[in-house]
C-alpha cells in the first residue's frame, strides 16, 4: 500500500503569544484526528517554529512526500509567493524530497457557518437579524485580489441570511479601517452593529479590531455596537485544512488567478506581473546567512 504524502500546515505568524500557541494546537489536534498521518506546521514569519524547521522534523521522520496547506483565509503574497519560494528553498536543502501545495482557506461555506455562529454568540438574542448590521474585518493587504475575497466572503455571509447588510473593513494595509467601516454603517443607518473579526485565531490585529471598535463605540453612546470573536478552532475548520490536503494530493486545486497582480496588469500594480521567484526571508528563520531581507513575492502558475 503506497503511504500517503505526509501534511505541512503553514502559518503566517504572529508576536502574540497565544495567537502562535493557539497554530500549534491547531496543528497537534490534526495529527490526532488523522493518526498515522505525519502532520507538522510552521511560520513564515515572528513566529517558531519556522517553515523550514517543519520540514526537517518530517524529513527527520522519514518523509519523501508532503501536501503543503496555507492556513490562511485569503491567497495574498504569503500564500502566493513567500510560502511557494520557502517551499522550493526547502528541496533544494532536502534532496529527494517532492511536495504539493494546497490552497488557502476560505471563502468556504464551512467558514460561513462558524462566522455566523460567532454573530448568534455577540448579538442579544432579541435583536432581529435585519436590524443588525455586520462589519467584517480583514487582516487587510496590498494585494488588491486578496482584499477583495475579503468583500466576496462578506457578501456570501449576507446572502440569505437577512442582516440589514454586511460591510467590510481592514485592520491595516488597507481601505477603509476599523473606524471608517464603523462611521459608513453608521451613516448607512445602522444602530446596531456587529464587528466581525475575519481572522483564524487570536493575535495582535483581532485585539487591535477590538480595541478600535470599543473607541468607537464609546464616542457613539446612540449606537449598540458588539465584537464577535475570531473563528478559532473549530471542527469545520479541522475538516477544511483536511479536504484542502486532499485537493492537494489529487492535484484538484482550482485555484483563480484571473485577479492575480502576478498574473495580470492591474492599475497601479502593473510592475508585479511576472516577477521570479525569491525566497521571503526572516529572522525567525533557522539562521541561513542571506543578504537583505528579499521581499520579493513569487508566485507559480502551475495550476
Amino acid at each position: 500500500m503506497t503511504t500517503p504524502p505526509a501534511l505541512l500546515i503553514a502559518g503566517h505568524g504572529t508576536r502574540d503569544d497565544a495567537g502562535a500557541e493557539a497554530f500549534r494546537a491547531f496543528v497537534r489536534e490534526l495529527g490526532r484526528r488523522r493518526p498515522g498521518l505525519p502532520v507538522a506546521g510552521g511560520f513564515i514569519e515572528l513566529s517558531p517554529p519556522p517553515l523550514g524547521e517543519a520540514v526537517a522534523e518530517l524529513v527527520g521522520r522519514g518523509v519523501r512526500r508532503f501536501a503543503a496547506v496555507p492556513l490562511m483565509l485569503v491567497s495574498a503574497g504569503h500564500a502566493k509567493g513567500d510560502i511557494p519560494a520557502a517551499l522550493a528553498r526547502e528541496k533544494e536543502r532536502h534532496p529527494g524530497v517532492s511536495y504539493t501545495y494546497g490552497r488557502p482557506l476560505g471563502p468556504h461555506p464551512a467558514l460561513l457557518r462558524v462566522l455566523e455562529r460567532r454573530l448568534a454568540e455577540a448579538v442579544d438574542p432579541s435583536w432581529d437579524p435585519a436590524e443588525v448590521t455586520v462589519l467584517l474585518v480583514g487582516r487587510g493587504s496590498t494585494d488588491p485580489d486578496a482584499n477583495a475575497e475579503v468583500f466576496k466572503a462578506a457578501r456570501l455571509l449576507w446572502e440569505g441570511r437577512g442582516y440589514a447588510g454586511v460591510e467590510t473593513a481592514f485592520v491595516s494595509l488597507a481601505k477603509p479601517d476599523v473606524p471608517s467601516g464603523l462611521d459608513r454603517c453608521a451613516r448607512l443607518g445602522a444602530r446596531r452593529i456587529v464587528v466581525l473579526p475575519y481572522f483564524l485565531f487570536t493575535g495582535i490585529l483581532p485585539d487591535r479590531v477590538r480595541t478600535q471598535t470599543e473607541e468607537w463605540a464609546a464616542a457613539r453612546p446612540d449606537a449598540e455596537v458588539r465584537s464577535a470573536d475570531v473563528i478559532g478552532p473549530e471542527p469545520e475548520l479541522l475538516d477544511l485544512v483536511l479536504e484542502r490536503y486532499e485537493e492537494a494530493v489529487k492535484g484538484d486545486l482550482r485555484m483563480n488567478c484571473d485577479s492575480c497582480v502576478y498574473r495580470i496588469a492591474l492599475p497601479g500594480f502593473e510592475d508585479k506581473v511576472g516577477l521570479p521567484q525569491q525566497p521571503h526571508f526572516h529572522p525567525d528563520d533557522d539562521g541561513h546567512h542571506h543578504h537583505g531581507h528579499g521581499h520579493t513575492h513569487s508566485h507559480s502558475h502551475a495550476h
